[in-house]
């Protein structure tokens, strides 16, 4: 078992910031075991209002401006640090991330709707 995450796309119009339901999507990118963005994730979700007390399966809107600030965040090695837990996925990613924020930007300027989820 791990933790499985999902950048996803969707046509739909959402207007809340978490928990929504989506009926048809793609994914974007998918990471594995990757703590630290997902605990930036799970921070950016409680910052919109969110209330699950587990961080998955959960829905959590991303927009322009939390793709920039993860890109900042990317850039500037300041994830979260979760080398602790067992199974997390040493560093090293920030090429990966960075290609993600490409398709992430590129999405959004098409106008579809990127969430984040995990399971």
């Amino acid at each position: 078992m791990g933790l499985d995450m999902f950048a996803r796309v969707t046509a739909e119009k959402i207007a809340e910031a978490v928990d929504f339901e989506v009926r048809e999507c793609r994914d974007l990118h998918r990471w594995r075991k990757r703590y630290d963005l997902h605990v930036w994730m799970m921070e950016l979700y409680y910052e919109k209002g969110g209330a699950a007390e587990d961080f998955i399966d959960v829905t959590v809107l991303l927009t322009a401006g939390d793709i920039d600030r993860l890109a900042e965040d990317i850039r500037a090695d300041d994830l979260p640090d979760t080398s602790a837990l067992l199974g997390a996925v040493p560093g090293g990613h920030m090429e990966e991330d960075l290609v993600f924020i490409a398709k992430a930007r590129k999405a959004l300027q098409e106008g579809l709707t990127l969430y984040y989820t995990a399971s």
